[in-house]
């Protein structure tokens, strides 16, 4: 196992954690992506799925617990427009490697990241998420 600071790595399928990282957050079982609705409808449904983002950022941004997910989608997706899914991820299934790396904000001290595609086999359930008129998240 590698070793950073302030760096936490998880590798599929056997999962390893710092001790620091266990005082820091409550690893979850299942782990959440919030993508667009109209690409994941949209996507071939044989292939593992990449948010557009990906290639610009290397990784696939994911969060841990319902509460959490609803303050990061308010935080950073409330004026973006159109209807969106919950991915709900099982760690366990990614081929990828899952990192819970610091958060640069206040939001949480970790962040489950997946360096690489989502296996479909990962994707435990896909969540319609319901908003608000304003464009405020509400829930799944």
């Amino acid at each position: 196992m590698r070793r950073r600071h302030r760096k936490c790595y998880i590798y599929s399928p056997s999962v390893r954690w710092s001790n620091r990282a266990l005082d820091e957050v409550n690893l979850m079982a299942l782990i959440y992506h919030l993508a667009p609705a109209s690409r994941w409808r949209s996507w071939p449904e044989g292939q593992p799925y990449l948010p557009a983002e990906y290639a610009a950022e290397g990784f696939i941004h994911c969060t841990a617990g319902d509460e959490l997910m609803l303050k990061v989608a308010n935080r950073f997706y409330r004026a973006t427009p159109g209807d969106f899914v919950l991915l709900v991820l099982d760690p366990a299934r990614l081929t990828a490697r899952l990192e819970w790396e610091p958060s640069p904000d206040d939001l949480a001290p970790l962040f489950p990241h997946i360096y690489g595609p989502i296996d479909r086999a990962a994707i435990v359930e896909a969540r319609q998420v319901s908003r608000a008129a304003d464009g405020t998240f509400q829930g799944w």
